[in-house]
């Protein structure tokens, strides 16, 4: 079996109110690393003023506040700034987004074996959670 060091890695832009992420946001990533489902890779705060100026905060500056005082990146810098400019566009003015950089723990063991057997992977696309549940219980109802 091919033996990657990293699995797949996805970004997930998380939106809310404020300067900083709610608790239930902080929790739900705590306890996705703490089980092992996913591995933080890189994290950063972006917040957009309501002048629209945006304000980026590394992890470091905010782990133990956030309750990752254990938490160790897995690469840091892997985001970089431009991507995280880029990002901080869909933010709206007097708002924040956690820019999370997520490897899918289940996924490395998949590529690893498609890539020991010769298969390779030609394109992969996520279905948003709420597009998957919409569709799925209008067809439910037909």
């Amino acid at each position: 079996m091919a033996d990657f060091e990293y699995g797949p890695v996805e970004l997930y832009l998380v939106g809310f109110e404020g300067d900083h992420p709610d608790e239930g946001t902080l929790e739900a990533i705590r306890d996705l690393v703490e089980g092992g489902t996913i591995r933080l890779i890189d994290f950063l705060v972006i917040s957009r003023e309501e002048d629209g100026s945006v304000l980026i905060t590394d992890f470091e500056e905010v782990s133990d506040e956030y309750g990752f005082g254990d938490v160790e990146l897995a690469a840091i810098g892997l985001v970089a700034e431009e991507d995280a400019q880029e990002l901080a566009e869909g933010i709206a003015p007097g708002t924040s987004g956690a820019l999370l950089a997520i490897e899918l723990l289940w996924a490395k063991d998949l590529a690893s074996r498609f890539a020991a057997s010769g298969g390779i992977v030609l394109q992969t696309e996520r279905i948003p959670a709420p597009v998957v549940n919409a569709v799925l219980a209008e067809a439910e109802e037909e």
